[in-house]
């Protein structure tokens, strides 16, 4: 009887290195709108402050990963949280073209 442990096929390279991958942590924000204050009317705001952004009302909602414009989607409520559904994925052409 042959006691040795079992091998396991080497996994592809390009497999093994996307697996590394696969545990970094990622920033993923949801922008909602944005705007620009000065400093003056940032310290005037106060419980009740209204901040007019950018966007119009039912407008797309940008997520962003690490800074970068991925995806587009829309609020939702599920079990009383806030979340999102994406609609639309930013393709790789758009992305490499707001790099410049």
């Amino acid at each position: 009887m042959d006691a040795s442990p079992a091998v396991e096929p080497a996994a592809p390279q390009s497999t093994r290195r996307f697996d590394l991958l696969l545990d970094v942590p990622l920033e993923v924000t949801v922008q909602l709108g944005r705007t620009r204050l000065s400093i003056q009317d940032l310290l005037g705001l106060s419980p009740g402050s209204v901040i007019e952004l950018d966007k119009v009302a039912g407008e797309p909602l940008d997520i962003v990963v690490n800074d970068r414009l991925i995806a587009r989607g829309e609020a939702v409520v599920v079990n009383d949280k806030f979340g999102i559904r994406i609609t639309d994925i930013i393709s790789r052409a758009d992305r490499v073209a707001r790099l410049r």
